[in-house]
Parts: C-alpha cells; structure tokens; sequence
C-alpha cells in the first residue's frame, strides 16, 4: 500500500460503502469519490441519472452510439455503477471493473436497480493494474475519470492491458489528465497528501473527506507522448488513432510509428483531459 497511496481513500470509501445498508446511503455517503456530490437529500437514482447522461454524450462522440447491442464492453473504473446502468443497457455483456471488490458488489446492486443485470461481469483489479480477461475478448474498452487517479505506471500498465483484451477491430477509448498550469502547487500538494494518509489517526480522517482526497488524488499527469511511446514499444498496430482534447487546448506534437497523430476537438472534455480513441488492427 505504500507504493500506492492514492488507493488509500478507495479503500476507505469501499470499507464504507460496505458498512452501510443500500446504495442510496453509499452514495449519501461516499458519492463524492465519483461525481463530487454528496448529501441526504441525494439518491442513487439521481446519482445514476448523471452517469446516463454522460454515457449518451460520450458514445455519441465517439461515435459507439449506432455499435450492435451485441457488443461487450470493459469499463475500467466502474466504481458502484454510475455509468454502468446505462452501459448495461447499451451493450449486451458489460465487465465493470474496479480497484475495490466492495465497489462492485455495489456496482451490481446499482445495475441490478437501474439497469441490466444479466448483462454485468464485475473484474476485480485487485493488484491495481492487471485486467483479469483473455486476449482479444472485448469489442470495446472504456475509461473515465480513472488512469488519472492511480500511478504512472499503472496508469500505463493498464492501458496496454486495454489493447490487449480489445479484439481485432475492437475500440478503446481512454480518457487522461495532463498538464496545466495549475499543477505547479497541485501536483506537490498532492504529494504530500499521499504521504499524510500514512500518518497515525489523521492520515484515516483526511482519506474521508472530499477537500483532501481531491487533492492526494493528483497522482499522475500523462500527456500524449508519453502514452503514444508506451504504444509504439508494445508493437500495437491501429486501423484508426485520434487524440481527442478541449476546443480551447492547443494541438500536441505527439505522433505514432512516425506519423503525425490525428487530433480533434472534444466540447465536453475538461480542459486538462484529453482521450485516446483507436481501433484495433
């Protein structure tokens, strides 16, 4: 655990969503750890709505919304089933997939309520960074608001695991942080977070609370090159590759196998994410 601090609060907020009776109090709870939001008032039902909504705008960018209800799909990231309601509705297997098995026993509750179920596998990346599915076994993989929160290296780690469960002419789509100007207090501040969930008595409190968590959660920041290079060294060939970023971020140089990346603009993309969307050859 120590070599990965920013799990800590996962598991915090999964020991939580353990001790408590439904998911509508998982989310009263601990629905900051995935949509910010939190509070009595507040329902699953309502908590689901917003991953719905996300779901429909990110598969009608990526042009997923017209794929055959046949298809399956990997979400890396799952947590208790925000987007996953509605995947299971869109796809006919869907394999949620999250660092924390309570997450997913939440997560099949969620989508036992407000989706599919008998469309639901849940993968349990218990060591952080290893999909436990075959080769070539998926037609899509995706990834929101996930390889940001974990090491570089998992983060890497589990984007060559995207290509290799992806089937031959399978998609991935897999959303990453990079650099802003911000992260000049940001990233140090993060930092020290991590290290303080260590300490005794504070470090269990801080890894509870949303201010604190947002910021241990800074733990990586991975720009195109970087993930490109990873790519090109694992020898993954694409039919199609784009770069997916914010209308108001300037195109990066990043290119692959020596050819200039092809790159366009994402209204909905948060001004420090960018995406990679590929097809496998």
């Amino acid at each position: 655990m120590a070599r990965r601090r920013q799990i800590i609060p996962w598991r915090a907020a999964g020991t939580r969503a353990e001790m408590r009776r439904n998911a509508d109090e998982v989310v009263q709870d601990t629905g900051w750890v995935f949509n910010n939001v939190t509070g009595s008032a507040l329902t699953l039902e309502q908590f689901v709505a917003t991953g719905n909504a996300e779901v429909d705008v990110y598969l009608n960018r990526f042009g997923w919304s017209e794929m055959p209800p046949s298809m399956s799909i990997l979400e890396i990231g799952s947590g208790i089933g925000r987007m996953t309601a509605a995947l299971t509705r869109q796809f006919h297997s869907v394999f949620a997939s999250d660092v924390d098995a309570a997450f997913l026993e939440r997560c099949r509750e969620t989508v036992s309520r407000f989706g599919d179920v008998t469309a639901l596998r849940t993968v349990h990346i218990a060591d952080g960074s290893s999909v436990h599915l075959e080769d070539n076994s998926v037609d899509l993989v995706f990834s929101y608001i996930t390889l940001q929160h974990c090491k570089a290296s998992d983060a890497l780690r589990l984007t060559s695991e995207a290509t290799r469960v992806a089937k031959p002419g399978g998609w991935i789509a897999l959303n990453y942080r990079t650099y802003v100007p911000a992260d000049a207090v940001l990233l140090p501040a993060g930092a020290l977070m991590r290290v303080l969930w260590n300490v005794p008595v504070v470090g269990p409190k801080l890894s509870q609370w949303r201010w604190s968590t947002r910021l241990g959660w800074q733990a990586n920041r991975l720009n195109p090159r970087r993930v490109l290079n990873l790519l090109e060294t694992s020898r993954v060939e694409f039919d199609e590759l784009v770069i997916l970023h914010h209308p108001g971020r300037p195109a990066s140089q990043a290119t692959f196998m020596g050819e200039p990346v092809r790159q366009r603009d994402l209204d909905v993309a948060n001004k420090s994410h960018w995406w990679l969307l590929a097809r496998c050859r």
